[in-house]
């Protein structure tokens, strides 16, 4: 079965380790060696090595990489800030070059996402955060030399786009979607694309959520489950300040036009806070939610889990932040603490803030539940998770990237890391990332100078195990 491509997951797993796959203001869009711990077992190895050229490096922002068939292509900012793709055939380590007419600043929202639609044609779209809609179409199949800007997809709410996000529905056909205003008053748009036609309209003819101008939903998904249905989550924040974000909603769709309740109740779209239904946990604001939570997995049954964090108590102002596991059973949802740790994160304020805890979705795999983490202070590793309790029965550490990969080459004080996977995924157990190195974000405000000298950007391929 074909699983949606979510683009937002492939640029941010870049990030923090590969435990946060999110797009959202407050993630930090990179992580640190030494940071977390590395495992004593198998490593990835590396079976080729392509630089890709340099890259500006005061910055975080992510990137993007996708691999099909014989083709790959990635997209960057280049040593002068310009937006970039390039592409090779994977016999061949030279690439070809597009410069594209846009240029990023120093917002970490800024990302760029990328994605094929079934003709070959590439598509492009990046460097936004609440401006009009920059996007980029290929004039000739898998040729990024024909990419050309598109001033318009449907021509209204285009005008304070944030979040563009490619993803595929059960036909492969190519889907568009992004956030129209700002955090606290913007709604949430479906495109879909007519490949035969070359155009775009609207899937949804409703925005998929309605703050009512009071608030804003930060989605997580669409992503497609075992069941064969699309698991979308979101949380509503109130204002650009990030302690605002509270009620952990949800909801399901076979087909991403048609929504549902997790018990099999018809949606009206749009959805709005009042909407019946929806909320999974009612956190309040100022609770340790954060937007980018809400992360969607499974169990061995099928059942959906969506994870998250918030304080332990809301009303005691030192409770700790516990990570926690929602899963819909038996017609309702049950929450689970799934942590008993003592570290408080608050955070508040607007722009990329830089994030203290991370927690990934919940996976089933070879007969175990696995959920990735990080906490500031104990690193970061997996949780083998009890089924019935969903709580660890024990904690392994992930497969470290190879040390070519994790180790830090620049001496320029306060530099990270950043791997981006591809959004191809792992196949017959090998998969490309991609590496570069920056500055932290900075609540998207310049850093005074001097700044880094550009780093090369690097693409490799990875098999895991000796």
């Amino acid at each position: 079965m074909n699983k949606m491509i979510d683009m937002v997951n492939s640029i941010l797993l870049t990030i923090c380790l590969a435990l946060m796959p999110s797009c959202t203001e407050e993630k930090d869009l990179s992580y640190k060696i030494g940071d977390y711990p590395v495992a004593s077992g198998n490593e990835y190895r590396i079976l080729e090595k392509i630089p890709v050229e340099k890259v500006w490096a005061a910055t975080a922002v992510g990137y993007s990489l996708l691999t099909h068939d014989n083709h790959q292509f990635v997209a960057y900012y280049d040593a002068n800030r310009q937006m970039t793709v390039a592409q090779r055939t994977l016999d061949s380590k030279e690439w070809t070059f597009k410069k594209l007419d846009s240029y990023i600043a120093w917002d970490s929202h800024n990302y760029i996402a990328m994605a094929l639609d079934k003709e070959g044609h590439l598509h492009v779209s990046g460097n936004m955060h609440g401006v009009p809609l920059i996007y980029f179409r290929t004039s000739k199949p898998y040729d990024v030399t024909t990419l050309e800007p598109i001033s318009s997809m449907v021509g209204q709410n285009e005008n304070k786009v944030t979040y563009p996000q490619f993803l595929k529905n059960k036909e492969n056909e190519l889907i568009f979607t992004y956030r129209d205003g700002g955090s606290g008053d913007g709604n949430n748009f479906y495109n879909i694309y007519d490949t035969a036609a070359s155009k775009w309209h609207r899937l949804l003819e409703e925005p998929f959520t309605d703050g009512e101008g009071l608030m804003n939903a930060y989605n997580h998904g669409p992503i497609e489950g075992p069941d064969g249905w699309f698991h979308m989550s979101w949380i509503w924040r109130d204002t650009p300040a990030a302690e605002t974000n509270h009620d952990l909603s949800y909801a399901k769709s076979p087909d991403l036009v048609n929504w549902f309740t997790a018990d099999g109740s018809p949606i009206s779209l749009p959805i709005k806070l009042s909407t019946p239904g929806v909320i999974v946990d009612s956190v309040p604001i100022k609770c340790g939610m954060i937007n980018g939570n809400g992360r969607i997995g499974f169990d061995s049954k099928g059942r959906i889990i969506l994870s998250y964090h918030k304080f332990e108590n809301c009303t005691d102002p030192y409770s700790p932040s516990q990570f926690y596991n929602a899963r819909f059973e038996d017609g309702k949802w049950k929450i689970y603490q799934t942590t008993n740790w003592d570290y408080r994160w608050y955070f508040e304020g607007g722009g990329s803030l830089r994030t203290e805890l991370g927690i990934g979705e919940v996976v089933y795999l070879n007969g175990e539940l696995r959920q990735n983490y990080s906490y500031t202070g104990k690193g970061a590793a997996i949780f083998i998770l009890s089924e019935e309790t969903l709580r660890p029965i024990t904690t392994v550490a992930s497969t470290p990237w190879p040390y070519d990969v994790r180790t830090l080459r620049s001496t320029f004080p306060n530099m990270r890391v950043n791997v981006t996977r591809d959004a191809a995924g792992t196949i017959n157990g090998e998969q490309y990332i991609m590496r570069h190195e920056t500055l932290p974000s900075n609540r998207d405000q310049p850093y005074p100078e001097p700044w880094p000298e550009p780093e090369m950007l690097e693409v490799y391929k990875l098999k895991e195990g000796l």
